[in-house]
């Protein structure tokens, strides 16, 4: 198994690389499907329980999630870019605005024969959006969340 390494080369971004034993056909399935990201999507614990996917630019999308203790969270934006398997970019913002503004995520696949890396990029409307979320579990969340990820493109 790989693991999540994380950067943070600005004051608004944080970088997120994991690699994938998974052709990126799949993988980039896995991050735009809703019957695939239902299955992995979130930390452990928190499950998504409604997931629209409108996948083109300029479409939108919205997960709900579920918490372990009756928490929800949710989550909306708007596709930017679109090129299968090779770059997603689109909007988010959470319901809560636990931070301000709207952030802006950039996934990169990039394949090497049967394996497939994931970039992410995400870049927060303030350096303050960021300093909030530096002090989430953000990066144990998103490992949980791979790890999840993993089993569903082993299956």
């Amino acid at each position: 198994m790989t693991e999540l390494t994380v950067t943070m080369p600005t004051d608004r971004e944080i970088v997120m690389t994991r690699s994938f034993a998974a052709p990126v056909q799949l993988v980039f399935d896995a991050f735009t499907q809703p019957s695939l990201l239902t299955r992995w999507y979130g930390a452990r614990g928190w499950n998504l329980v409604s997931c629209s996917v409108d996948l083109r630019e300029d479409g939108r999308y919205r997960f709900v999630s579920a918490g372990p203790h009756g928490e929800t969270m949710a989550q909306s934006g708007t596709y930017r870019v679109v090129d299968p398997c090779s770059r997603l970019v689109f909007t988010e913002l959470f319901d809560d605005q636990s931070y301000e503004g709207e952030s802006v995520i950039t996934h990169l696949f990039t394949s090497d024969s049967d394996r497939t890396t994931v970039t992410t990029t995400v870049l927060y409307a303030t350096a303050a959006g960021l300093e909030t979320v530096r002090g989430y579990p953000m990066a144990r969340g998103v490992t949980e969340s791979y790890e999840r990820l993993d089993v569903v493109l082993a299956g």
